[in-house]
């Protein structure tokens, strides 16, 4: 088995609404100094494989087909 995580955050350029947001909070929460919040998202996924070589192509294919819009936002895989 492969434990595998994928973090998917926007491109450079592509307006972040949601960081926006949290910086915001964050500042009116007392946080000084917090510039430019970007947010993202991370999931963590199990193969049942022991091909490492297998299980990052599939993995690049499930980013490319559900787990990221590859046209705005950019992804890493990192295998464990």
């Amino acid at each position: 088995m492969i434990k595998a995580r994928v973090t998917v955050t926007l491109k450079n350029g592509v307006l972040d609404p949601q960081g926006k947001a949290i910086e915001g909070a964050l500042s009116a929460l007392g946080f000084g100094g917090v510039n430019q919040v970007r947010q993202g998202k991370v999931f963590d996924l199990s193969l049942d494989t022991a091909d490492k070589a297998a299980a990052e192509a599939e993995l690049k294919a499930m980013c490319e087909k559900l787990l990221s819009n590859t046209v705005i936002e950019n992804y890493a895989i990192s295998i464990d």
